[in-house]
């Protein structure tokens, strides 16, 4: 094991492997019931998350849909509900595999809030600073710019519905850092925290996903120079070694420093600002 390898599990609070499909049907009533339990002890009603036709939003929209209906039927209270939220970016390439995952989802209420006219707007006045960029870091700016206004509009639409926002990152995209800080890594609960890439395709697969969901090639779809950048060519490191070394499994030395390179430079998103 790398020397830095049980400090980031712990650090993490990793999900223990799964043996069998009992533990995929365990952790959907774990999750499912702290999703019923975080509403109850707010004020709110409502749960709002992005869909964007990847598995993760996939798993956890559907997570919180079955939350909200199961509150339902227990109180008879028709105010719970879950809002599932499109975000496109001009014309999405993926766009069957999102309408897939809402088909799939079911969610109570559907919202579409495209994005484009916000990011233009914003980066307009910083044309002389972006303009020069190399295209890599130019997309990086803006693809950082489009995860914080996707995250704007859920919070729009949470504080309008008495909401709480839902996030998707889980242990394999956090030791990555593989999140925008203030974007994507800000809601105001995880309900796939703990769990590798993995689990959550076992989880999706138990709660009856479509196939081609569950197995798609994971992608940010935040670069317009390369749409589409599959999320293992930008880490360096495949989830299967993401998933093994988080699971205190051996893994290549290359890969193990890669991990851990990637978990040491983001920390700073998984920690509350500096304060004097």
């Amino acid at each position: 094991m790398h020397p830095e390898q049980s400090a980031i599990i712990d650090s993490l609070h990793v999900t223990p492997p799964f043996t069998g499909p009992h533990d995929a049907q365990a952790q959907i009533a774990r999750r499912i019931a702290f999703l019923q339990q975080t509403l109850r002890a707010s004020p709110c009603t409502t749960l709002v998350l992005g869909i964007s036709g990847g598995v993760d939003s996939s798993v956890a929209g559907r997570l919180a849909q079955l939350a909200v209906e199961g509150l339902r039927h227990e109180s008879g209270d028709a105010r719970w509900r879950f809002i599932a939220v499109r975000l496109p970016y001009r014309a999405q390439f993926d766009e069957a595999d999102a309408q897939a995952a809402l088909a799939f989802i079911r969610a109570d209420e559907v919202r579409t809030v495209p994005i484009e006219g916000s990011v233009v707007a914003l980066a307009e006045p910083l044309t002389d600073l972006l303009a020069p960029l190399a295209t890599r870091l130019h997309d990086s700016v803006l693809g950082n710019v489009k995860a914080r206004i996707r995250m704007v509009a859920q919070y729009a639409i949470a504080n309008a519905t008495n909401g709480l926002v839902i996030g998707t990152d889980h242990a394999a995209e956090a030791v990555m850092g593989f999140f925008t800080k203030y974007g994507d890594g800000a809601c105001d609960l995880e309900p796939l925290a703990g769990l590798v890439k993995g689990q959550v395709r076992a989880i999706g697969t138990a709660l009856g996903a479509p196939a081609h969901l569950v197995h798609k090639v994971p992608t940010a779809d935040l670069e317009d120079g390369r749409p589409g950048l599959p999320d293992e060519a930008a880490h360096g490191v495949t989830y299967e070694d993401i998933d093994a070394f988080l699971h205190g499994q051996t893994v290549s030395e290359p890969s193990a420093r890669r991990i851990v390179a990637a978990y040491t430079a983001s920390r700073h998103k998984r920690t509350m600002p500096f304060t004097p």
